[in-house]
Order: structure tokens, then sequence, then C-alpha cells
């Protein structure tokens, strides 16, 4: 069971630094392939294209423990030699390159060492792969061996040409400040960490349409049309969006389910609107969180935003009173709370910065000052939060 266990994990671990390393690579191959585009699990574990035609096929592999150098008779070799033979023709001269990269060194005096840059070159990595084929007894890679060895000569000559070796690569804990040494231009100064969340989320969002075949492959321009995009979120009039629609949990639901501003909209009849509100006011409440943690908004600014949407509710909420009068019934004073609701909702005049309009944000901040009981939508709302006996209710 242990041994499964830390196979799974190895697996798992192997998949996700190969969707980290396609984003390095992307990265750094743009200069060379400034009109290329990386795709996963598609021509190959990480492939390069150019046109839509798959250039460079690359094998990936992750080990933990990287003191076993890698050796042609080793199961990585003829596993990836397979899947080669399996995707192109060997023979094929046009064909793309076909790299092999690996967090193991290659071991001195192999076809794997041959391969790499400043190596022995493609006729030596030949003569001892044919070697390695002919002379290891491994069962796993039998057939591979063998059908390598059936080949044609020149067929074999063509195939170990197109090879390539990038070894001691770097491991999964390293990518991330390798992506960041390749941004070091673009990343805002005190603010790399909320920019790297940013990047990496949007990768995994590509890399998930990748592996559900929603999208072929992400183009160097696409990558740098983002990386600039994030960073114009760092801009003195403009903020970063960092929670997204699904980061609210069932969890977070059925903690707000009871809250104050969830009893405010009840009151006037709203409660189709309760899930909407949640999602707003987690997303507002976890966002300003964060902001504050990564000094990208002073409290001043924040405390001016709310008052400035309390001054505004203030305005209409004595106008709604106005026009009710004393006698109003029930339902009048419910169907009036619910308009005010609405236009409350619908408010964009004040913003936390100039060009941030996330409207997910004001509705949010709607929801929380209700539940400080700073503002509220019944004309009665006061009356009744002081009945719910619930801390911060006293209007202010």
């Amino acid at each position: 069971m242990t041994s499964a266990v830390h196979e799974a994990s190895s697996s798992a671990l192997g998949y996700l630094f190969q969707s980290q390393w396609a984003l390095l690579q992307l990265l750094e191959g743009a200069d060379q392939r400034p009109d290329g585009a990386v795709s996963l699990e598609l021509h190959d574990d990480v492939a390069w294209e150019e046109d839509g035609k798959a250039v460079d096929l690359l094998q990936v592999k992750h080990h933990l423990k990287t003191a076993r150098t890698l050796g042609d008779k080793d199961d990585d070799v003829w596993r990836t030699i397979q899947s080669w033979m399996d995707t192109h023709l060997p023979g094929d001269a046009e064909g793309p390159w076909l790299t092999l990269v690996t967090t193991q060194q290659a071991r001195p005096g192999t076809a794997m060492a041959a391969l790499r840059s400043g190596g022995d070159g493609p006729v030596a990595a030949l003569g001892l792969l044919n070697a390695a084929a002919a002379e290891s007894t491994a069962k796993e890679s039998a057939k591979t061996r063998q059908a390598f060895l059936a080949l044609p000569m020149a067929d074999r000559a063509v195939f170990v040409s197109r090879m390539r070796v990038v070894d001691g690569v770097l491991l999964i804990d390293d990518v991330d400040q390798a992506v960041r040494r390749q941004l070091r231009t673009a990343l805002p100064r005190d603010h790399e960490d909320s920019f790297m969340g940013q990047l990496w989320a949007w990768w995994h969002d590509q890399t998930l349409a990748m592996l559900r075949k929603r999208m072929t492959s992400v183009s160097v321009d696409r990558l740098v049309a983002q990386i600039s995009r994030i960073r114009d979120d760092y801009a003195a009039d403009r903020l970063p969006t960092l929670v997204q629609r699904e980061d609210v949990t069932d969890t977070a639901r059925d903690e707000l389910s009871d809250a104050c501003f969830a009893h405010q909209l009840r009151w006037v009849g709203a409660g189709r609107q309760l899930d909407k509100a949640m999602v707003d006011y987690y997303r507002a409440y976890t966002q300003t969180v964060m902001w504050l943690e990564d000094d990208l908004v002073g409290i001043e600014e924040l405390e001016r935003f709310e008052d400035n949407l309390k001054d505004e509710w203030g305005r209409e909420f004595d106008w709604m009173l106005d026009d009710l009068g004393d006698g109003a019934s029930d339902q009048e004073r419910e169907r009036a709370g619910r308009t005010l609701l609405r236009w409350a909702l619908d408010q964009t005049k004040y913003r936390v910065r100039e060009r941030y309009d996330e409207p997910f944000f004001a509705r949010g901040k709607h929801h929380e000052l209700a539940d400080r009981g700073r503002i509220g939508w019944h004309p009665l709302f006061e009356e009744r939060l002081s009945n719910l006996r619930l801390p911060g209710t006293a209007r202010g």
C-alpha cells in the first residue's frame, strides 16, 4: 500500500511539474520562437508548435531523488523512445525535434550524455543506443528495444539525429523562482506574490482547457498579453481581482446563510438573491483582506469608499421614507426596501479606484455594510436588527 501511494504521489507530481514546466518553456523560448505556441498532452507531454505544426516534442521526467544518474538502459529512456516511435515516423528527416527533459543527470559515456548540448552528438549516441538495446535484459523495455533494433539502420540514424537531452533540470519546488527570474522586469515591486498568484491561476485555467481539449495550445503572444494585463492591475488607478466566484465554497455559504445581511435580504423579500449576495460578500470581504495584507490599498482609502456608499444609500433611504409616509403597510415597506436594494446594487458612481470597475466589489461592500448594520433595506431595519441581538448592528 505504501509503495502504491508513493507511486501515485510521484505520478501526480510529475503531471504538475509537466504543466508548470510548460509555462517556463513558453517564457524561456519566447525570444527564439516569438510566433510559437506550447501544447500539453496533444503531441507529447509538452510540445512546441509553429503554424499549428509540432516542431519539438518534449518528454518531461521528474524525479525527486536525483542522485541516481540516467543510463541508456533505464525505463525512462525506452518509454520515451516508445512514445516517439508511436507518435511520428522515426525515419522522417523532416519530423520534429525529440527532446527528453529530465531532472536526472545523464550518466557520462552514455547516449543520453552524447545527446545533450555540447555532447558527442547523434552518431556516437546511435552506437551506444544500439548496444544498450541489444545488451539490456529488462523485461519492461524488451518490446521497445526490439522495435528500435528492427528499424532500418538509416531510419534509426535519422531517428537518433532528431533526439536531444536536457538533463539536470530544476525540481518542481524551484519552478516558481525560475518563472520569476524570467519575469523580473514585469513583476510589480513589493507585490510579486500577488502577481505570481494571478499568473499561476491563469495558467492553471489554460492547462485545464488544453487537457480537456477545449484549446490546443497557448501562444507566446497570448502569454505576453496576459502578463501585460496582470501588470496593468497594479497601476495607481487599478487593483487586481484576487478572488473568483469558484473560490466561494459550500462551507462559506453555510456560514453566511444566517449572517445579518442575509436576514436583511429576507426582510424585503429578496431571498432568491441570497446565493449571489453571499458570493459577492465573500469575494469583496476576502479580497479586501488580501489587498490590505499585500499593501495594495490603504485602510483610509477603503473607509472613504465605504463612507461614500453609505452616504449615497442614506440619501435614497430618506427619500424612501418620505415617499412611504407614516401609514405604509408591511407589504409596501417590503416592496420599497426591495426597490432600494436593487438601486444600491446597481450603483457604479463610486469606485475604490478610478479604473477598478468590478461590479461584485461594490455589491459585496453594500452587503458588508448591511452586515455591520451601517445600512439596511427595510424601512424598519434598525428595529429588526436590534431584535436579532447580533454584535455590531448599531447604525453608524
